[in-house]
């Protein structure tokens, strides 16, 4: 399927008018369902490069690769083989939006490069300050907020880890999938 961001300029990705402004997203996994509510009006780069994901059906069949109890989990790059899927070009960074790394908020995952995210995700399991822009240094955009099944979450972060594929830590022993993820209705 061919991306929607792909076809634009980046001056054109904050005016994306078939996505609401802070639009729900209902995420199904393996161990169990939640629902994020993402900041259009904050990072509107960002939001529509999730919803694009989204739309295209990128994210079924991927995995949280990466759990850290006490930190985070992530996920959206990797199937449940461990293989990374392809990803759209990178985004501009919207770290300096006023959204910190909190619990329960949503960010995108990125490299050592602040403008590097793709597809990966991440959940805050506790406020993670540190993770927030600085006037020394980038830091990772937060995009959203999950608004229902944060025990989900939770339980997701307690999963016993080890190495996998080609990761030598962090990746659950027993396969988190997401299954699906849907745009939900705008009510606002």
């Amino acid at each position: 399927m061919v991306s929607l961001l792909g076809l634009m300029g980046p001056a054109a990705w904050p005016q994306a008018t078939d996505i609401p402004l802070y639009p729900r997203v209902k995420v199904e996994t393996t161990k169990g369902d939640f629902v994020l509510q993402l900041n259009g009006q904050r990072a509107p780069v960002t939001v529509a490069n999730f919803i694009d994901y989204v739309r295209s059906g990128h994210y079924a069949g991927t995995v949280f690769h990466r759990v850290i109890d006490g930190f985070m989990i992530q996920g959206g790059g990797f199937t449940a083989e461990l293989k990374e899927k392809s990803a759209n070009e990178t985004i501009a960074n919207e770290s300096g939006n006023g959204l910190q790394n909190r619990r329960g908020t949503v960010a995108m995952a990125r490299t050592s490069k602040p403008h590097s995210a793709n597809a990966q995700f991440f959940i805050n399991l506790v406020d993670n300050s540190r993770l927030d822009p600085s006037a020394t240094r980038w830091g990772y955009a937060v995009f959203g907020e999950v608004i229902e099944g944060m025990e989900v979450i939770d339980q997701i972060g307690l999963s016993p880890t080890g190495p996998g594929g080609p990761f030598p830590t962090d990746v659950p022993q027993v396969p988190v999938i997401i299954e699906k993820v849907s745009l939900l209705e705008d009510e606002s």
